[in-house]
């Protein structure tokens, strides 16, 4: 992301002078009329400060139109076939046209250019180029940089000389094997400006593109052998992959620069696994060779990279979900849900989602919203299901009634294609070409991540509210399940007409009977989820959200509701209205939910242990751990404790078996963290649920969050979404505390997080320093936890 400038010192006193020496007129002026390009463009503009109005009208672009030109009036297609005269006119038209347009003339003095050159390579630390790259690579703007100055070595002297760029290991697949591109008669430059194609370094590296062109290994062999035997020993000194930078001048080779190699995601993987095998690394320095976008590059279908390159996004979003998908554009959930029945692949687009849309959201490739932020219902049910999803695209303008949407000049019908990068935030118009993974058979993959369970200490388990969910997330490496919604379970078709008959009853006995019917399909759940997770905890969460999201919004979803019923429209809209709160965040939910109906608490810990014991009578290893949510005080914790273990009792008792279960609660609220050696006196463990946690602390709800967070983000208010990485300063604090006074009470107290932050790898890294037992994240993100988890080891004994 730095300026280079080449040939610096060539003037009109020290051009004869070369001349002489290398006895080749055409050499030296094209080096000069590169420097002259070069110079104008780092020191002249960027270093300047001078802003072209646009790409077109920068002084390279101009520079390189005179050359067009000249190529053109001489009938040749490349810029080696310009003789050393062109070349020499080219020069001056090149100082008129600099002049020109920059004000002032090429400096025509050595010194000054290198010094200027000096100057313009320092701050280009700060071009916008380097900023953005800091910017996506976490890099500090403090660190600053260091300016090399070398003696030039020319690659452009003719067909014994040569210039080009090896890898010692392919950099896009990760094989052992020495990977490159070479230009002959070139310099650096040319060889990543593609004005010429060039050839591969060895016969391993010829494609389709380049299998005509003569290889280094077989046109100059003694320099490719002693290539060769460099790049083995570059490898071997910084043990890992090295990105070499060299340069043939008349039969001499040169190795100008040796840095790490840039490489994708299952290249980096492939290489760290290898050079364990190879002994090369220890597994600690594997895990680091990793980063955690590299291993998600893994874990979803991706884009082709190559098409995308040649195609422009129509609109882009915030990336709430990795990934690639295409799909036909749908606007409602039920149209997704029937497309999909029909075996059509659709694209769920909608305004944003609610839980009510849950189906269509299951049946879609992937979900599109215009609002909401990354911990969205969409973006968390999304990442849940590792499906694709960009939420917060203001750039598309949904219009639910023509089922379209427009993005700048282009509308997007039903029906139509469209593709998304959920890794980038991109929307695309049309089919693109996916790559997919095969997780399960990538032998390398499943190596090194036991290569991160050997060195982490942190357990890591899984948010999952489905036997499907847990077997998938079984086969990711989950050690358990730290977070089941229970509530997810209300919205299947067949039991939601029961739910919304519980919440719509007005005596208790109307209310009793309503979750009888309910109650053998929570246990159906129960135990199909608690046998897929045998051997391993399970935490599963009572009911925690609002009824009325429970209930329909829609005018005829509420006819429908009300004539199955047998009750008017009236009497059910009149009990909706009672339903309704100002700020549900913070009304009648949770804890509270289970105290004002206890029928609830006692309907769900029945299917649980129901479930339990007769798992257990079968011989099976279950470890239920039942979880009250959104305590704040130690007597909402007593008072649920009690319905709990009175039904454990019972079941006990009915089954004749003893269950292996616990009770404990999440901590979701300031005063449930700071009075956590309270509540610890009854909880027998704690779950952080660091979503709410993060609300309550600022103060932000995080479905409107989006209206101000990009200018927080912008302007340095807020260092990062404190939805998606973990406010280390407030809540972590908040976190640090109930730890500390829980486990005063409980020593040995089990403490987890099962909020978003469980699979953000900095997240993980705050919560073993903590000393958690464990982090619960969607499925899709558990192998991105195992890693995070191991380099959170690392990076604790290298701070030792």
């Amino acid at each position: 992301m730095m300026e280079t400038v080449l040939n610096v010192g060539l003037t009109e006193e020290t051009v004869p002078g070369l001349i002489k020496n290398t006895n080749d007129e055409r050499l030296v002026y094209d080096a000069y009329r590169r420097l002259i390009t070069m110079y104008s463009d780092v020191v002249m503009e960027k270093a300047a400060g001078i802003e072209p109005v646009s790409d077109q009208k920068g002084i390279r672009k101009q520079l390189d139109k005179i050359m067009e030109k000249m190529k053109k009036e001489k009938g040749v297609k490349y810029d080696n076939e310009l003789d050393a005269e062109d070349l020499k006119k080219l020069c001056k038209l090149y100082k008129m046209r600099v002049k020109e347009l920059l004000g002032k003339p090429f400096p025509d003095d050595a010194m000054k250019q290198l010094w200027e050159g000096i100057g313009a390579v320092f701050a280009s630390w700060n071009g916008k180029r380097a900023v953005s790259y800091r910017r996506i690579e976490g890099i500090p703007d403090d660190w600053g940089t260091a300016v090399n100055v070398q003696a030039m070595v020319f690659g452009n002297m003719g067909e014994t000389s040569a210039t080009g760029v090896g890898f010692t290991r392919n950099p896009a697949t990760g094989e052992n094997k020495f990977y490159g591109e070479y230009l002959t008669n070139a310099q650096g430059e040319d060889v990543v400006a593609g004005i010429r194609t060039p050839a591969p370094i060895n016969e391993y590296g010829k494609t389709e593109h380049n299998k005509r062109l003569t290889s280094l290994e077989k046109g100059m062999p003694k320099i490719y052998k002693q290539l060769f035997n460099a790049q083995k020993r570059l490898e071997a000194h910084y043990n890992d992959m090295q990105d070499i930078e060299f340069t043939i001048e008349n039969g001499k080779l040169f190795i100008l620069q040796t840095r790490t190699g840039k490489r994708n995601g299952p290249a980096a993987v492939k290489m760290a696994a290898d050079m364990v095998r190879e002994k090369l690394i220890s597994k600690e320095e594997a895990v680091m060779r990793v980063t955690p976008s590299q291993l998600d590059e893994l874990l979803h279908p991706m884009l082709d990279p190559a098409k995308e390159k040649t195609t422009s996004p129509m609109a882009k979003g915030l990336p709430a979900s990795p990934g690639g998908a295409f799909g036909m554009a749908v606007f409602t959930a039920d149209d997704a849900e029937q497309w999909a029945k029909d075996g059509k692949q659709v694209i769920l687009v909608r305004e944003e989602t609610s839980p009510e849309d849950v189906h269509g959201m299951h049946s879609a490739q992937a979900i599109l919203t215009a609002k909401g932020g990354m911990t969205s219902h969409a973006a968390l049910v999304a990442r849940g299901w590792g499906k694709c999803c960009i939420v917060g695209c203001g750039g598309i303008h949904i219009n639910v009634e023509k089922k379209q949407f427009t993005a700048r000049d282009k509308t997007v019908k039903e029906g139509d294609w469209i593709t998304l990068n959920g890794t980038k935030g991109y929307v695309y118009e049309g089919k693109m070409d996916l790559i997919k993974p095969d997780i399960e058979h990538n032998v390398t993959l499943m190596y090194f991540l036991d290569i991160c369970n050997s060195v982490k200490r942190l357990g890591i388990r899984t948010n999952a509210d489905t036997r499907k969910d847990a077997t998938v997330a079984r086969r990711f490496g989950a050690e358990g399940i730290g977070l089941c919604r229970t509530e997810h379970m209300f919205f299947n078709p067949h039991r939601i007409k029961s739910m919304r008959k519980m919440i719509l009853a007005e005596r208790l006995e109307a209310r009793e009977k309503a979750l009888s019917e309910l109650l053998p399909y929570q246990k159906k759940d129960f135990l199909e989820i608690l046998e897929a997770m045998e051997g391993l905890p399970c935490t599963i969460r009572l009911l925690d959200p609002p009824l009325h999201e429970f209930l329909p919004r829609e005018k005829d979803k509420k006819q429908e509701l009300a004539k199955e019923l047998n009750i008017s429209l009236e009497k059910l809209q009149k009990r909706i209205d009672q339903l309704h709160e100002l700020n549900p965040m913070l009304g009648h939910r949770g804890c509270r939910l289970g105290i004002t109906y206890p029928e609830i608490t006692r309907m769900q810990a029945t299917a649980i242990l129901e479930a339990a014991a007769e798992l257990t009578k079968a011989k099976k290893r279950i470890y239920p751990e039942i979880m009250v949510p959104l305590t704040g005080m130690r007597a909402e914790m007593k008072d649920q404790y009690e319905v709990i273990k009175s039904v454990a009792d019972k079941v006990e008792k009915r089954y004749n078996v003893k269950i292996k279960y616990s009770i404990g609660t999440m901590i979701e609220t300031p005063r449930a963290a700071l009075t956590a050696d309270k509540i610890a006196e009854v909880a027998e463990f704690f779950s952080f649920g660091t979503n709410d946690l993060s609300q309550l602390t600022f103060g932000f709800s995080r479905d409107d969050i989006a209206g101000f967070l990009p200018d927080y983000l912008n302007r340095g208010i807020l260092p990062v979404d404190p939805f998606h990485i973990i406010d280390r300063d407030g809540v972590g604090e908040l976190v640090s505390i109930g730890i500390k006074k829980g486990r005063l009470t409980k020593k040995d107290l089990k403490v987890g997080i099962c909020g978003e932050h469980g699979g953000e790898p900095s997240s993980v890294e705050f919560c073993h320093s903590v000393g958690m037992n464990y982090v619960s994240c969607s499925p899709f993100r558990v192998p991105i936890a195992r890693l995070a988890a191991a380099q959170a080891v690392v990076k604790e004994k290298r701070k030792d």
